[in-house]
């Protein structure tokens, strides 16, 4: 099968937006594109334009945005795209695809991190703001878990917010008053509203939001003063996420080498887990 509505197209295409800071009329415009990639290549500007229900100037500077001369030079390359056809040996079986777009996914992130300014910047933020709360609800929840579980190794103060409800923003506040920041908030689809409402809660009381989401134009993205995307695989009936855990990892090595007491700490644990028994490897 050919065409840029096959995952391989699709992947490709969403190259194009992944890692770039766009306006949310430019991500409106992203995502009519994706909704649109078999018809893109026969549209006017004018024409997405309608279909986006964007300006047809927002159009062209969309497209400037991803680093074309204009608009024709955007239709072109996904006219490309749609003429790609699906590499030798692409598997067929739903798992293996699974299992492949997951790895499509992983290399698009090496790619994006081949500039490791945004992570490393994260990283300063995180490192130096105490307490450091970090939330993720519902689908989330596991990947924030994770991080604050081996943060606390190396940061003095991490506070983890895995459950919503009205007692969220009483904790958001909480931590801003004990001296916090930052927060770090995982993002993975389907976005709870309330992970909205709490991050613009956080960034009112002078928080500055880190974001870890599914893509440049998820929902989070207008909330956030820092996002780092990583995209989520859809082949399955639940969505997979390495590709934003092992982000999630990458952020923590870049503050812990922002963090000049990680390694004292570390070998801290390691001496008391030794006399406690803790492991059996």
């Amino acid at each position: 099968m050919t065409g840029s509505s096959t995952p391989t197209g699709l992947a490709r295409l969403h190259q194009l937006f992944e890692g770039r800071r766009l306006t949310p009329t430019q991500r409106r415009i992203a995502h009519c594109l994706v909704r649109q990639a078999p018809a893109v290549p026969f549209l006017s500007s004018v024409e997405l334009a309608q279909l986006a229900g964007v300006s047809q100037p927002s159009v062209t500077r969309f497209a400037t945005a991803l680093g074309f001369d204009g608009y024709p030079a955007l239709r072109r390359h996904v006219r490309e795209l749609a003429l790609t056809a699906a590499p030798e040996g692409h598997p067929h079986n739903p798992y293996q695809q699974a299992v492949q777009a997951e790895i499509d996914n992983l290399r698009r992130l090496a790619s994006l991190l081949s500039d490791p300014g945004p992570v490393a910047e994260a990283g300063r933020l995180l490192a130096v703001s105490r307490p450091l709360p970090v939330l993720g609800l519902r689908a989330s929840a596991a990947a924030a878990r994770g991080f604050a579980y081996f943060s606390a190794k190396v940061h003095p103060d991490v506070r983890l917010l895995d459950e919503g409800g009205s007692l969220l923003a009483d904790r958001i506040d909480a931590a801003r008053h004990a001296g916090a920041s930052a927060l770090l908030c995982f993002a993975l689809p389907r976005h709870p509203r309330e992970v909205l409402d709490a991050l613009a809660h956080a960034r009112d009381a002078g928080l500055t939001v880190v974001t870890i989401a599914d893509g440049t134009f998820a929902p989070v993205a207008a909330h956030s003063d820092l996002l780092l995307p990583a995209a989520v695989g859809r082949g399955l009936v639940f969505d997979t996420v390495s590709a934003p855990m092992l982000l999630g990892q990458v952020l923590l090595e870049a503050m812990c080498d922002a963090l000049p007491e990680a390694q004292v700490h570390l070998e801290e644990f390691d001496a008391r887990a030794a006399v406690r028994g803790l492991f059996v490897d």
